[in-house]
């Protein structure tokens, strides 16, 4: 069975901090890409960082600068490293796997950005 586990949310300042980590099981990590995703109350789910399984990697215009997407594939684990937050980086955030037309998603971990 397939089982992405988030960490790391949590409750931060603007300006301030997070890393979010992911752990697979269930999948061969190392040829994978994964991402991570993020879906705010009224909006649709949007691509915020993802790495191929080469390691190479793309963001959203908006994390630019801010963000910085890692794997390690022999703790078969990815992380989102968060930096500069700010309030509309608020959301619930998604780690994918994806190999072809094979996906998976994890649960989830609530971010919130606020004073």
């Amino acid at each position: 069975q397939v089982q992405l586990v988030e960490s790391g949310g949590g409750l931060v300042q603007p300006g301030g901090s997070l890393r979010l980590s992911c752990a697979a099981s269930g999948i061969i990590f190392k040829i994978f890409d994964m991402g991570w995703y993020r879906q705010a109350p009224g909006k649709q789910r949007e691509l915020v960082a993802v790495i191929t399984s080469g390691s190479s990697s793309n963001y959203a215009d908006s994390v630019k600068g801010r963000f910085t997407i890692s794997r390690d594939n022999a703790k078969n684990t990815v992380d989102l490293q968060m930096n500069s937050l700010k309030p509309e980086d608020t959301a619930v955030y998604y780690c994918n796997a994806r190999l072809s037309s094979q996906e998976s998603w994890g649960q989830g971990t609530q971010v919130t950005v606020s004073s």
